[in-house]
């Protein structure tokens, strides 16, 4: 039986949000579940900006959730849209893929080496196996499975014979200018909606079949050549016959609207439809959609046709990645929420969702950002445990943490991120090393297994191994430097002779950190346990210029990871060896 958790006591986004769509829920549709929606398009890669979609109704749902109420989160899977062309990023794809655009993405042959059925099924699936992983609860539809299977019919003719209302709203903005430069969408358009606002002059297409017969919203998919490059030229409301003609080979046919089941409504119009079959009160959509004209603007409109109401509907930001750059594993693309699950755990990843308001911009780390993220959580993390935390930012903890049906799964010990990666970059995985070394962080209280620092240490691990370049891995020296060696002056010698004797009573990773930042105070004359404020600024020079000469010696950089984890896993008398005795 799933564990209810306890709604957050403060007012966040999230809260302010549920508590408007109860309202208007109960208002709407009394008594019946509330429903909240997202829309993805498996045409490629699913990414991160694609990933707010799902997070802002998934966790204003599982709010809503916490407080007792039952509540549906949709997730339609827009896998009838047209395949529009070839993402970058694909294996296995090449020009001979253009053939299939115009047809339905289900309807299109997985990339190469694919178990899935075909190209929808295959982006879906990363989508839904990341999902899971980040605990969202949703109620998946597939819309080639709703129009084939003519679920949408009876709308699809209401849309045909209101097809008049329709085009009179659609005409206020089809004189409106379009955008100089479109925004970066978040929110799957179609082909001709994406054309129309590149001021491409598409804007008829955009809106549906628009020829000598008249306008309407609808396009079949042609029976020859499986494309939706087709044109209706007649149709009649009361036997519902329908004859188009393909642009691409010439065929023509004649069906029975009442009985065809291949073909959809036009974007705009096929989604407010949507909003109105499912009885939808909130979803929200990127900020590509709050310009007027577009689908959720004019969607807005065109939902009373079919008896309903648009849904509440935040606009959000862009999701931006720091060191995509250095991304191995969606080249030419975007990264997916399944690229940001192998470096980190789900916890951190809801987190950055929700800490940040629907309109606010942030970013993802791949690069080393991602170590100072990880401080940052588990600085919560530790006032969430002793009560000091503010209440906004309890309430973000709250929702990283746990779902309505409880606890996600977390790490047992987790160790700091930058330890890890450390531990995972000096042992190149080596599971015996890194066990040795971790156990010896802590002395009084060592590791029995790594299981105790899993996920983390996998997640730290992969981001070693995917995204830092090979000239920044570090490579222990196997002999000592000895040029180098010689030609140090006595202060230096002196230096690695107080770190070399006190090795082994400092041998843990607290008491190797007092010891590298206190050898410079004792050379110059203050004790070890001195702090900043008695200590005049040259330390901190001598500081740098003694870790710098340890880099040195141990790994031949400047730089490397924090010395008092390198020591540990170097090991002390091999410490010792490289730095002269």
């Amino acid at each position: 039986m799933p564990i209810v958790a306890q709604s957050t006591e403060t007012t966040d986004w999230v809260s302010r949000f549920a508590d408007e769509v109860i309202e208007e829920s109960e208002r709407r549709a009394p008594g019946k579940p509330v429903v909240v929606a997202s829309g993805l398009s498996p045409s490629g890669p699913i990414h991160l900006g694609n990933l707010r979609e799902v997070m802002t109704p998934h966790l204003v749902a599982d709010e809503i959730r916490r407080r007792g109420h039952e509540v549906r989160h949709l997730i339609s899977w827009d896998d009838y849209d047209r395949y529009r062309k070839v993402p970058n990023g694909v294996e296995g794809t090449d020009a001979s893929w253009a053939e299939h655009i115009g047809k339905p993405l289900t309807s299109v042959p997985a990339p190469a080496g694919s178990p899935y059925p075909n190209w929808a099924e295959h982006f879906k699936a990363a989508m839904v196996a990341s999902l899971a992983e980040l605990g969202v609860e949703f109620d998946g539809i597939s819309q080639t499975a709703q129009y084939t299977s003519g679920v949408y019919r009876e709308q699809i003719l209401h849309a045909m014979k209101h097809r008049g209302d329709i085009d009179a709203i659609l005409e206020q903005y089809r004189t409106k200018k379009a955008p100089a430069k479109k925004q970066q969408s978040q929110k799957p358009v179609d082909d001709a909606e994406l054309e129309a606002e590149a001021g491409s002059g598409a804007a008829e297409e955009d809106d549906g079949s628009s020829g000598s017969a008249g306008y309407f919203p609808y396009k079949p998919f042609c029976a020859r050549c499986g494309k939706d490059l087709t044109t209706v030229t007649a149709y009649d409301d009361d036997t519902t016959e329908l004859t188009y003609v393909c642009t691409e080979d010439g065929f023509t046919e004649t069906v029975l609207l009442s009985e065809f089941n291949r073909g959809k409504l036009v974007w705009k119009v096929d989604w407010p439809m949507r909003w109105a079959y499912e009885g939808v009160i909130f979803e929200p959509s990127g900020v590509d959609h709050s310009s007027p004209g577009s689908s959720f603007q004019v969607g807005g409109q065109i939902v009373g046709i079919f008896g309903g109401e648009r849904p509440i509907g935040p606009m959000y930001a862009f999701v931006g990645i720091s060191g995509m750059a250095k991304m191995s594993s969606s080249k030419g693309g975007v990264p997916t929420p399944g690229d940001a699950l192998q470096i980190m755990e789900p916890q951190l990843l809801r987190w950055l969702y929700a800490r940040r308001r629907p309109n606010q911009s942030f970013k993802i780390a791949f690069d080393q950002e991602i170590q100072r993220l990880y401080d940052e959580w588990d600085k919560l993390d530790a006032k969430v445990a002793d009560g000091s935390a503010l209440p906004a930012d309890l309430a973000a903890h709250s929702r990283a943490v746990r779902t309505a049906a409880g606890e996600l799964p977390r790490t047992p010990r987790p160790m700091p991120y930058r330890t890890l990666a450390s531990v995972a970059d000096i042992t190149a995985g080596d599971e015996d090393q890194s066990l040795r070394i971790l156990s010896e962080l802590d002395p009084a209280n060592p590791l029995s297994t790594l299981d105790e620092v899993r996920p983390r240490l996998d997640k730290a691990e992969a981001w070693i191994n995917t995204h830092v370049p090979a000239d920044q891995r570090t490579i222990v020296r196997d002999e000592p430097d000895t040029e180098l060696l010689k030609s140090l002056d006595e202060a230096s010698q002196q230096s690695l002779r107080l770190l070399r004797d006190g090795l082994a009573d400092h041998w843990s990773l607290d008491g190797l950190s007092h010891l590298v930042y206190g050898v410079p105070k004792v050379q110059a004359g203050f004790s070890a346990d001195a702090t900043a404020k008695e200590l005049p600024p040259e330390i901190k020079t001598a500081q740098r210029t003694f870790f710098a000469l340890l880099y040195h010696l141990l790994v031949g950089r400047d730089t490397g990871p924090r010395l008092p984890t390198l020591l540990l896993a170097v090991g002390q008398d091999r410490v010792r060896r490289l730095l002269g005795e």
